[in-house]
């Protein structure tokens, strides 16, 4: 039984990925159904607040407390989800293969609204997504266009979420809600996972992330698993 925080990080070391919500969305998720009533027994309850029973705050957790697992915010099927370092090269070689976001922008695969976001993101060690918006020139009305870049560039795995941080007033004093804190992968995990990815054929990380998709839900139907991959 998944009953705390524990208990979720020794999975997904196993599993090796997994959605962050509580629908498995036809692939895989650790606490998918964990919320369902009809698991009384079961500790675990999202949004209550507790770091321990509480999925929601685990997403966090991981990345302040460990450098092996990567919470995706913005990915599969562009929704949230978890890669373990073990398994993030194969990922990578899915979706980026041995292409810069330089290259990426060159061919025309990323948007020019993507090149603003990432620009800002590569100038800084991490961010928070208020201050990018800020510095890269985006006004209130540009939200959507902000949110499909930031969208655009986790799917891409060119940035990913590393924390969260509070706003600061003028003042100096803290206020509103904590902002999500990203940076480029690069500086995530480190060049030698590129290494690693550049080793793998896109054809080879397919079959390796399928095959262990399959082996945690058989049933997962293969076009959901492509996309799953692929983005």
């Amino acid at each position: 039984m998944l009953r705390n925080y524990e208990d979720f990080i020794e999975i997904l070391l196993d599993a090796g990925f997994s959605m962050a919500g509580s629908g498995a969305d036809g692939i895989y998720s650790i606490t998918g159904g964990w919320n369902d009533d009809a698991l009384s027994d079961s500790p675990i309850r999202w949004h209550t607040g507790c770091p321990d029973t509480d999925p929601w705050e685990w997403r966090m957790r991981v990345l302040e407390e460990r450098d092996d697992i990567a919470y995706t915010a913005k990915m599969f099927f562009k929704k949230s989800g978890y890669i373990t370092r073990q398994w993030y090269p194969y990922f990578l070689a899915a979706r980026r293969g041995d292409i810069t976001f330089e290259e990426a922008y060159e061919e025309g695969i990323a948007s020019h609204f993507a090149k603003r976001v990432y620009d800002v993101v590569a100038a800084h060690d991490t961010i928070p997504s208020h201050a990018i918006k800020q510095l890269a020139g985006f006004a209130k009305d540009d939200k959507s266009a902000f949110d499909r870049a930031l969208t655009e560039l986790q799917m891409q795995m060119f940035i990913t979420m590393c924390g969260r941080r509070q706003k600061i007033s003028q003042k100096g004093e803290e206020y509103g809600w904590s902002s999500t804190v990203l940076c480029t992968t690069e500086r995530f995990f480190g060049e030698s996972i590129f290494e690693e990815s550049s080793k793998i054929s896109t054809n080879e990380a397919i079959e390796k992330i399928t095959q262990q998709v399959l082996k945690l839900n058989p049933q997962a139907d293969s076009k959901k698993i492509r996309k799953f991959i692929l983005g």
